[in-house]
């Protein structure tokens, strides 16, 4: 009896210091809500009238196919009641085991009590059955406009995956479970780590997707051994160490997207495709673009082409004492490198050997998955947002992105962090995607109006420092790869821009996986294969179709396409003495958004 009064002295103590934190943690979670600021209501969400539109599209159905749609209702209403019903059955009769279900595996439903347990098991299936109507209805609006129903089954799939059981407390067994099991302490640690995302972001709720004290930029991760030897107000250059005696004679200069940061090439040497390419025999220079602030509100693609590009070409030409270099662009650097090259043609400039676009998208006529956001409504709505602070923030693009793959990056790491009192993770790639860059307002706006919504570059013409320039201007060797379930870049958007491209002398290569992994795909790792083909670069699915698949990262088989143009070996070229900073410099770890509050 004494041990059973000293255990429930101890509940009763654990009750109280709960109750006490959860107070602390109450006062802090509305003070960090205080500090949130307005939103534009049109960067929450799709104009409104889409919903209309759906709705009167809808209607027209019913009115012009009236026994279509019954069907739908009929099919639905029979599964949910009849499901019902042999539940009520079976508690009628006593018998505390769910119904049949035939219901698809899917791991949010992973635990088991979501298929042993009559009242998770009731609301697993009535939540599938409604999303199975929910899609199907979408998908039975004929006279709705492709792009608009596109948009539609996007937005209705983002309700349906926020409405998930899993997302909620009473209809999460995981959460119960472990509710239980630690006395409510994971409660509580998951109410502390809301309230710390609150407080990050100035109380906008964007998860933490990794362990912020695991990784250093240039402690543990970025670690390839190098000098910054060039600066600028758009960039610092990096020129690595060697680590061969002799390296090729013409260098590599590697553009990155300003829309990240540059080290999800090199986070740790296992997987560092900068170390890599370095250890291949290689002379390497990488752009790290500065994180803008609203100082940078006139900043447009001129600037990037001219100050950046041009700027650290020109800069790897007198380091080395060439007269030609090797180029690699990385998504919207890529894009931009495109830009470049027909603008470099158009003045006579050979200063590049040779080009090597990752994951790049140069026509824009079918936009993919990112498509969605890039209607009138987003885009005025950014135009507004940009014109009023300078710059896009960094968390619009991190949002957006992550509602992608919302069950990947939002919906589970919150069930993780928040009902179950998990501590994020210590995975460089998701500190990496947390990691996030600004973009000028200028450069913004010409981006997604004149290249991803009119697609100019690819038709009539995009203007860069007074030319007007066309795809067909990219004349130089080159090699693409493109990734096969990408979903920013979609693979064939990416093939059809090469194949509109004026060079003689076009490699594409199909890597599986997505826009990260399958370039970040060491060979070591013998993870992810991919496909090269020997058809004309002109239609993207009879390519697919006569390619052959090899086991294996792609990285060794570039290399040898890069290697045929990258002249004789000479002796490694030693880093500068007087480098303004080591690697990975200073514009990387630089915060502009600290002032912002």
């Amino acid at each position: 009896m004494a041990t059973s009064g000293n255990d429930d002295s101890k509940n009763l103590d654990n009750l109280n210091t709960n109750i006490a934190r959860i107070d602390a943690l109450t006062q802090r979670l509305v003070a960090a809500f205080s500090r949130r600021q307005p939103k534009r209501p049109d960067l929450q969400g799709p104009d409104p009238t889409l919903y209309l539109r759906a709705a009167t599209a809808y209607w027209a159905e019913m009115v012009n196919n009236p026994s279509k749609m019954f069907e739908h209702q009929i099919g639905y209403w029979s599964k949910t009641l009849k499901h019902f019903i042999e539940a009520q059955e079976a508690l009628r009769r006593g018998q505390l085991a769910p119904p049949e279900d035939n219901t698809p595996d899917d791991r949010r439903f992973s635990n088991p009590l979501w298929k042993t347990h009559p009242y998770f098991n009731f609301v697993k299936q009535q939540y599938l059955m409604s999303s199975q109507a929910i899609e199907e209805a979408i998908a039975s609006l004929d006279s709705l406009d492709p792009r608009e129903k596109r948009r539609l089954e996007y937005f209705g799939r983002q309700i349906i995956d926020m409405l998930a059981p899993t997302n909620f407390l009473a209809t999460n067994p995981d959460a119960l479970e472990r509710a239980v099991a630690t006395d409510g302490e994971s409660l509580v640690k998951g109410m502390e780590n809301l309230v710390r995302d609150l407080e990050a972001n100035d109380g906008e709720l964007l998860v933490t997707l990794a362990d912020r004290e695991a990784f250093k930029v240039g402690g543990n991760i970025a670690t390839t051994e190098g000098a910054v030897v060039f600066r600028n107000r758009m960039f610092e250059l990096i020129q690595y160490k060697p680590t061969t005696e002799k390296v090729h004679e013409t260098p590599l200069l590697v553009f990155p997207p300003w829309i990240n940061k540059f080290y999800i090439m090199d986070l740790k040497p296992q997987n560092s495709l900068i170390k890599w390419i370095v250890d291949q025999g290689y002379t390497l220079f990488v752009v790290s673009w500065v994180n803008p602030d609203a100082g940078y509100r006139d900043v447009g693609m001129d600037e990037y082409v001219e100050e950046g590009f041009l700027a650290a070409i020109e800069k790897v030409k007198e380091i080395c004492e060439v007269k030609t270099i090797n180029t690699i662009g990385y998504c919207i650097a890529g894009t931009t490198l495109s830009l470049t090259l027909a603008l470099m043609n158009r003045r006579r400039n050979r200063a590049v050997k040779s080009a090597t676009f990752f994951t790049t998208l140069t026509d824009f006529s079918d936009q993919g998955e990112v498509g969605v956001f890039l209607s009138d409504d987003f885009i005025d709505a950014l135009e507004a947002e940009v014109e009023d602070k300078g710059f896009l923030h960094s968390f619009f693009m991190s949002r957006t992105f992550s509602y992608l793959r919302s069950n990947d990056l939002v919906y589970g790491p919150a069930i993780r962090s928040y009902m179950l009192g998990e501590t994020p993770p210590a995975f460089d790639l998701l500190y990496w995607n947390g990691d996030g860059t600004n973009l000028p307002a200028k450069m913004v706006v010409e981006y997604l109006r004149g290249l991803c919504q009119q697609n100019r570059f690819a038709e009539d013409g995009f203007t860069i420092c007074g030319e007007k320039l066309t795809i067909e201007g990219v004349k130089v060797p080159l090699c693409a790869v493109a990734c096969e379930t990408d979903h920013i870049a979609a693979w064939k958007s990416s093939f059809r821009g090469v194949a509109q491209m004026g060079s003689k002398d076009k490699t594409f290569i199909l890597s599986e996986s997505g826009h990260i992994a399958g370039i970040v795909n060491p060979p070591n790792k013998k993870k992810y294969g991919h496909y090269t083909s020997e058809a004309p670069i002109e239609d993207p699915d009879a390519w697919k179709a006569a390619a052959e698949h090899h086991e294996g990262s792609w990285w060794p088989r570039w290399e040898e396409w890069l290697r045929k143009r990258s002249g004789r070996q000479i002796p490694a070229r030693a880093l500068p003495e007087a480098a303004l900073a080591p690697a990975p410099g200073t514009y990387v770890v630089a915060d502009p958004n600290a002032a912002d509050g």
